[in-house]
């Protein structure tokens, strides 16, 4: 009987520790996750637009919405940036409907009723209407299939009548929005003042002679910064330095790469999929089944690998070939001959001489320079010698001009697709091309091809097992736990050769990327926790590579500009002062023409010509665009020189040889036009900038996800 009582007792009390598990477990993520009042966040708050504050259960709702509507369109679930994504267009709306709806209230806008219908089925349709009711083949609107559409609206599934709903709503938006910023550029005007001011700015032309003692001609390591100088010149410079919330972090890796055991399987496994491949009865099924990437059935020369281009050459119809290893991934190759393609391959090089946006005498003398290096080919210079030194290619240069396969389908410019596809041998075109780019200097390396390969592949990844993941993580967790202050962090790395120390700095609160470390969220979340202090090592972090180990080395703080946020900046400013100083006191006092002043001051001095520049475009050689420079040597007439005086990039004193007024015009209309255009181009940008700034937004979305 005692013994019986007992096992009442006990189960009354299990009973209630499974009642109490699965509650936890149905609420557990109100209750316990980091975003509620038991995991530490009280604010349910996730941010502040206009004065009005965003309730986290609000936006979470509008996410939702937005997210029933995405997965129902594209029939599939979101992953994680996608998410991301809608939670910026949420927030955004949210911005919208609170900040925009003010201003346009102000102003009394409204989109009414019979303005929506007029732009769904009226006269005046919405381009997104346009857009979703076009015939996809022939790109004609079709009107009455809108009509059609909202007839049968009630009959379809009550989703899809949330989204024309949800849809209509954006059409009102999108329009009160355009009558907005439409009413701000239609305001935008030009004085004819600031219109002849940027004429003569543009026309008026000056040639100076200059001498120039670049900062970098005196080496950082002879001048000394002190924290005191760059304490000055930051309360000096307040405004320029704006204070964010960020964090710095330095962290080791233990990446998750396959082992020799790893590779070995797949090995096995792979010479198995390669009996099943040759005797498949549909090889095309059985490879789609079987392979861890996609791989299409027919391939050109264009779209194989360069393993595969030089080994399909020795296939034979009905054989099966490999395994081919590319980085971590194998290849099975079944071959099913070849056939017949409407699209040709070809295989060329080119040198590229860049004319694209250049003034006529400026394209005459590329096409000079062009002529001459086809010359040299063609007398027997080497042409991948030349495409490295001369091609304004970068991409391709590096390759010695090599520019790979591609087809005849646009892939290039039409002049170069005509030049190499037109050509019946491979070599050099003996002309040359000419196209929006410049002048191209072609050598066909492989005539146009039209055979398409029919081949069955399966590619399988190496993917690191179970056993090596948990080796990694092992390391990564001993690491962590010998290592408490940055101190011992420091002391571990040197006695593990194989760990190798990155820098994150300036971490934004709401950065998802960590370098080049994906997902890196959760790295971020610590980094930002109110118990993460500077010098604290964080736990293990598992990316889909590697695990981390991080130290929080830095914090900036948006209301406490401290010298340490902008340390570099602001030490490359201290140190070009002090060099300007530097260099001043050493011309100062010169006297003479700017020869026997550079000769004076020694190495480093530099005496440039500079012809025919404008004040609004001038371009000093070596110093690059230097306003300060072109505002002096524009005051002064000709003849005349300044006297010493510090620029953007260095110290100068110039001389001004002679100046071409702006040919006097009675007309500034052209150049109103110019100047109206460009503002009203950066309208939408300026408006949206100011409405924030005026909502004085506060994000603390970072805070939940």
């Amino acid at each position: 009987m005692a013994l019986i009582n007992k096992i009442r007792e006990k189960s009354g009390v299990a009973v209630t520790v499974i009642a109490i598990s699965l509650i936890l477990f149905m609420v557990g993520g109100d209750l316990l996750g980091p975003n509620s009042f038991l995991g530490g966040n009280s604010n349910q708050v996730v941010g502040e637009i206009a004065g009005k504050e965003i309730n986290i259960k609000d936006f979470q709702s509008r996410v939702d919405g937005f997210r029933q509507n995405y997965e129902a369109q594209s029939g599939r679930s979101l992953n994680e940036n996608e998410l991301a994504s809608l939670r910026d267009q949420a927030w955004n709306q949210f911005i919208v409907d609170i900040a925009y709806k003010k201003q346009f209230d102000k102003l009394g806008l409204s989109v009414t009723d019979e303005e929506l219908v007029d732009m769904v089925q009226g006269n005046h349709i919405s381009p997104s209407i346009l857009q979703a009711f076009s015939d996809p083949t022939s790109g004609r609107f079709d009107k009455n299939a809108v009509i059609n559409y909202l007839k049968n609206l009630k009959t379809l599934p009550v989703e899809q009548q949330k989204s024309w709903a949800n849809f209509e709503t954006s059409l009102r938006e999108e329009r009160i929005r355009s009558k907005y910023e439409n009413l701000l550029k239609l305001s935008t005007y030009i004085p004819k003042a600031q219109a002849e001011k940027e004429y003569v700015a543009q026309n008026t032309k000056a040639t100076t002679r200059y001498l120039y003692v670049p900062y970098f001609s005196v080496v950082d390591t002879t001048i000394k910064v002190t924290d005191s100088q760059l304490e000055s010149y930051l309360s000096a410079h307040r405004s320029e330095y704006k204070g964010t919330d960020t964090r710095s972090i330095e962290y080791v890796s233990f990446p998750v790469q396959p082992a020799k055991d790893d590779s070995t399987a797949l090995y096995n496994e792979i010479k198995e999929l390669a009996r099943g491949l040759a005797t498949a009865q549909n090889d095309s099924s059985y490879a789609k089944m079987n392979s861890d990437i996609p791989l299409p059935m027919n391939m050109s020369l264009a779209n194989m690998s360069d393993q595969l281009k030089e080994a399909v050459k020795t296939f034979v119809p009905g054989g099966v070939y490999g395994p081919y290893r590319e980085g971590n991934t194998y290849f099975i190759y079944k071959y099913d001959g070849t056939r017949t393609d409407t699209v040709s391959s070809a295989k060329a090089s080119h040198i590229l001489i860049r004319a694209e946006n250049q003034s006529d005498s400026a394209k005459a003398a590329a096409r000079v320079r062009a002529e001459g290096i086809l010359s040299q080919i063609r007398a027997g210079a080497n042409f991948e010698a030349l495409a490295a030194t001369s091609s304004a290619d970068p991409g391709s240069a590096q390759r010695g001009g090599d520019l790979g396969y591609f087809q005849n389908n646009g892939a290039m410019v039409k002049p170069f697709e005509e030049a190499v596809f037109s050509a019946s041998a491979t070599g050099l075109i003996p002309r040359l091309i000419e196209s929006q780019f410049g002048f191209h200097i072609i050598k066909v390396t492989a005539t146009k091809n039209n055979t398409l390969y029919r081949i069955a592949a399966i590619g399988k990844t190496i993917a690191p097992s179970q056993a090596t993941r948990d080796e990694a993580y092992r390391k990564a967790d001993e690491f962590a736990n010998s290592v408490k202050t940055k101190e011992q962090f420091n002391e571990a790395v040197k006695k593990d050769k194989a760990l190798v120390v990155a820098t994150a700095n300036r971490i934004p609160e709401s950065a998802t990327n960590v370098n080049a470390i994906q997902n890196g969220r959760e790295i971020v979340r610590w980094a930002f926790k109110d118990d993460s202090k500077i010098g604290g090592v964080s736990q293990v972090f598992e990316t889909e590579e590697q695990y981390i180990v991080a130290v929080l080395t830095g914090k900036s703080d948006q209301d406490n500009v401290k010298v340490d946020d902008f340390r570099d900046e602001l030490t490359t400013k201290v140190r070009n002062e002090l060099k300007a100083e530097q260099i001043t006191a050493k011309l100062k006092g010169a006297t003479g023409d700017l020869e026997s002043t550079a000769k004076k001051y020694g190495a480093g001095a530099l005496i440039e010509t500079a012809n025919d520049i404008s004040l609004a475009t001038g371009f000093l050689t070596s110093a690059g665009f230097d306003p300060i420079a072109l505002g002096k040597v524009f005051g002064l007439k000709a003849g005349q020189k300044t006297g010493v005086f510090t620029g953007e990039n260095g110290v100068f004193i110039m001389e001004l040889i002679n100046k071409t007024d702006a040919p006097k015009i009675a007309d500034f209309t052209q150049n109103k036009t110019q100047l109206t255009q460009s503002l009203e181009s950066r309208s939408s940008y300026l408006v949206n900038e100011a409405i924030r700034e005026n909502a004085k937004i506060s994000d603390r979305r970072a805070k939940f996800f």
